[in-house]
């Protein structure tokens, strides 16, 4: 068979079109051989060329350290905690009483680790700054929790927007019901004129409020935490 003469130009055409050009059934044997002869050396050629690197996630190496962090320092805190209250519910009374208010926050979708901590702070099993030294360690009781969670309910807070409450401040389920939670929102309604929607507003974004029992007027009483000239 005669050998078939590609004109000239075609080699100077992108690779994709010669090759294309050479698949064609006038290829002969010649040209043949020497396009499997060039197949051949991709896979040693493409050997040398560095895999591409690829991230089995969207985050930067930055931020997933950080996480991890986040991650370690959260299970610290949970086994820190629950030893501290392991060490303070002891009796099979306590750890009734425990139960039972975990049981009155089942309408939320919270880990038994998490309502140990929402417990925990509330009562003072576990430290919180916001209390300071005055919050007495008291084993919670499922009434005083069920009670300030209804109240809550009646300043029209729906179970998704108390979950997000307790997640800011867990310390609500351990303050006075009627010297602090119902007090404190009588004052925002009769100095601030802030009811109905605009206390809900206010609550998901200041829920602390509800535990004021203190209004220095500038003059500090070192109870920031708890006084009124935050808010």
């Amino acid at each position: 068979m005669d050998t078939f003469n590609f004109p000239s130009f075609a080699l100077s055409r992108p690779s994709g079109i010669l090759v294309k050009q050479m698949n064609s059934p006038l290829l002969t044997t010649d040209s043949a051989a020497l396009f499997c002869h060039c197949k051949a050396d991709l896979p040693a050629a493409s050997s040398s060329i560095p895999p591409p690197v690829i991230r089995s996630s969207g985050f930067s190496p930055t931020v997933l350290k950080e996480r991890h962090a986040s991650n370690v320092f959260t299970k610290h805190w949970i086994l820190h905690s629950t030893v501290q209250i392991e060490n303070i519910i002891t009796s099979d009374e306590d750890q009734s009483m425990w139960e039972a208010s975990r049981q009155a926050l089942s309408a939320f979708n919270f880990s038994d680790e998490e309502k140990d901590k929402i417990l925990g702070k509330a009562f003072g099993l576990v430290h919180s700054p916001y209390w300071g030294e005055e919050r007495k360690t008291e084993v919670p009781k499922y009434e005083t929790v069920n009670a300030v969670l209804d109240y809550l309910r009646s300043l029209n807070l729906s179970d998704d927007d108390l979950s997000k409450l307790l997640k800011k401040f867990p310390e609500v389920v351990g303050c006075k019901l009627e010297e602090e939670l119902k007090a404190n929102v009588k004052i925002l309604d009769e100095q601030w004129g802030i009811t109905g929607k605009s206390l809900r507003n206010l609550l998901l974004r200041n829920p602390k409020v509800l535990g004021y029992n203190v209004d220095c007027k500038g003059d500090c009483m070192a109870q920031c935490t708890r006084c009124w000239v935050r808010f």
